[in-house]
């Protein structure tokens, strides 16, 4: 059993036996036919894996690794909220005519910020950090700034990365203030997947063995028209967890791309039906 498996069983289990229910109250999400969607939460969960032992990837439920590389290098590479430059279209439903997402996500990334060493913004601040100041303890990307949630329909999800070295190992803590588990924010799921692997590049190009990473979701949540497919997704055969290959001629953080990353030996169950995701 993978690492991730077992967090999802446990996941499961917490939403399913000790969940609230937001149904007695108004909520912003709708379904496509205008009902409200609601959802059974837990709050504060937390993940921990080393990295080094294990990818965290969900076996259970297959995951689709490729696009969510391809999400952590538009976001962090291109610093970009246009869809135009993403190939894929999982956030299209958020974006304007023009599709673009607003402030969100990217935005905060690609802001140039004063430091005492000269102007950066905050990913190559981090990496000129990782590099020459690894005690440093505000090594951090912060994604969320409340004064943009105004100006996009999503303001991000996954929103705060902190990161420490220790022992020659890079290790990362996330902060997630809503996940919506089946869809993206489960362990071993798609959010997870892209961390993992961001935290992979930057130890890389920094000279670092890669650590531990700590995921904390503060909402947790299954949507109620969601829940059905547990059971079926608990019911599949579960393998041991995949090994991530990262071309090690890579020396910059820009000069990664998707092909520079690939799963070796893993075995997922696919689940067949679509699920509509809430708005």
């Amino acid at each position: 059993m993978s690492r991730a498996d077992a967090y999802f069983r446990d996941q499961m289990k917490e939403i399913k036996e000790r969940g609230f229910s937001d149904s007695a109250f108004s909520v912003r999400p709708k379904w496509q036919d205008g009902a409200s969607a609601h959802t059974v939460k837990v709050f504060g969960y937390v993940t921990r894996y080393d990295l080094a032992e294990e990818f965290p990837i969900l076996t259970l439920r297959k995951q689709g690794f490729k696009g969510a590389v391809k999400e952590l290098l538009w976001i962090f590479q291109k610093k970009s909220t246009n869809i135009h430059d993403l190939d894929a279209h999982i956030w299209d439903a958020w974006a304007d005519e023009n599709g673009d997402l607003g402030r969100t996500y990217a935005y905060a990334l690609k802001e140039k910020i004063k430091y005492p060493e000269g102007e950066f913004d905050q990913v190559d601040y981090l990496l000129y950090q990782l590099k020459h100041n690894p005690m440093d303890r505000r090594m951090m990307l912060q994604l969320f700034d409340p004064h943009n949630t105004i100006y996009t329909k999503l303001p991000p999800c996954v929103m705060t990365y902190l990161f420490d070295v220790s022992d020659g190992r890079l290790n990362m803590t996330v902060i997630q203030r809503s996940g919506d588990c089946l869809a993206a924010a489960a362990a071993g799921g798609w959010d997870e997947i892209g961390e993992a692997v961001l935290q992979h590049m930057l130890a890389q190009v920094s000279g670092l063995k890669v650590g531990e990473m700590v995921h904390l979701t503060n909402n947790l949540h299954v949507y109620d028209r969601h829940m059905k497919y547990i059971d079926e997704i608990l019911s599949n055969e579960e393998y041991p967890a995949p090994k991530l290959w990262i071309n090690p001629a890579v020396t910059d953080f820009y000069s990664f791309g998707e092909n520079d990353f690939a799963l070796i030996d893993y075995k997922a169950t696919k689940l067949e039906e679509k699920f509509v995701v809430a708005q």
